[in-house]
């Protein structure tokens, strides 16, 4: 049974991703800081997989405590790293702490893994790295634009630093995993995303404005050019998404990748307005959605989707879930949260 170490393993995308890895058989330790997600998640995960996996609470910016973690949790194989403070809009106006969380938290993993002969990386990128691309859908060739956020120019800069480490060390391999939108949850409603504060994406958002516990929905933005002048991206279920972790982790431990650093991206292949998910979310659910148009965000790309056909050839891995059960499944989880019959 391979041990793996998860950063931000009780996030949202974190969370479901290890009972898909315990799932599969393997061992998983989770190290978070509490900062975006709550230690409760862990109850979630013992009560789908029958597991309680092992927890450290601490900053990986942290040495020492990271250290200690990867010493008393010896024998690690591999690690799946999501740590990091991830909202476009929040990175433009704390930037320098999404600079220290996320670019400083990378250099000190891989010094972490070097210094323990941890072999194996899956890093949690993001379709931002490509900016407004130059053709639909995107593939992993497309070059990577000047970011449009701090947030996007972390990430950009997270894979540089990877590429440079793997290119003077070779002593370890890296699947760099480009996501596009994830969205929903479980479908047991045990574990699901829970932002602290007012949400960042718009899914909780959605639910949020559904439970009342938001008077209304902003959508940034009708003057886009699209088809209903709303943005336009690539939704994808995070169990999906999770599913995919397992499949790169599996690569990676049968050294099956054809190069020491290789990239994915993960989406559905389909391009959806955010005004489409509003109505499509409305038809799943039979709840009626308030919502008012306002003026674009900042750090916004027009329209983005992905070409995902390189994961389906290497790992195997589809999205295959359809919007209206994701959707659904999201509405679950925030009536579950909320209390609502």
């Amino acid at each position: 049974m391979a041990k793996i170490l998860v950063t931000g393993g009780l996030g949202y995308i974190g969370s479901h991703t290890v009972v898909e890895l315990i799932q599969s058989g393997y061992e998983v330790v989770i190290v978070d800081n509490l900062s975006n997600s709550e230690k409760t998640v862990l109850d979630g995960i013992e009560s789908i997989t029958g597991v309680l996996p092992a927890f450290e609470e601490l900053d990986i910016c942290d040495e020492k405590a990271f250290q200690n973690c990867m010493t008393k949790h010896a024998k690690i194989d591999a690690i799946i790293h999501f740590a990091a403070s991830k909202a476009v809009g929040e990175s433009i106006e704390k930037s320098l702490d999404y600079y220290r969380n996320n670019v400083f938290g990378i250099i000190q993993l891989l010094s972490l893994m070097r210094n323990n002969n941890i072999k194996h990386l899956i890093f949690s990128s993001s379709c931002t790295v490509y900016g407004q691309p130059d053709k639909l859908p995107i593939d992993e060739t497309a070059p990577r634009k000047p970011a449009t956020s701090p947030y996007g120019n972390t990430k950009q800069m997270c894979e540089d630093i990877i590429t440079d480490a793997i290119t003077s060390y070779h002593d370890f391999t890296a699947i760099l995993l480009r996501y596009f939108n994830p969205i929903g949850a479980h479908p047991s409603a045990k574990i699901g995303e829970l932002p602290k504060g007012v949400p960042n994406n718009l899914v909780p958002y959605v639910t949020q404005t559904a439970a009342g516990i938001r008077k209304e929905l902003s959508v940034f933005g009708d003057d886009y050019n699209t088809p209903d002048g709303s943005a336009i991206r690539d939704y994808i279920y995070v169990v999906d998404l999770a599913k995919a972790h397992v499949k790169a982790m599996q690569r990676l431990l049968a050294c099956e990748n054809k190069k020491e650093i290789e990239i994915f991206n993960l989406g559905t292949g389909n391009g959806v307005s955010v005004l489409e998910l509003v109505k499509t979310f409305m038809n799943a659910t039979g709840v009626n959605l308030p919502y008012k148009i306002v003026g674009r965000r900042a750090g916004d790309t027009e329209e983005v989707w992905a070409d995902s056909s390189f994961a389906e050839k290497e790992l195997g891995w589809t999205a295959k879930t359809p919007l209206t059960e994701v959707l659904a499944s999201a509405w679950n989880w925030e009536k579950k949260v909320r209390g609502i019959k």
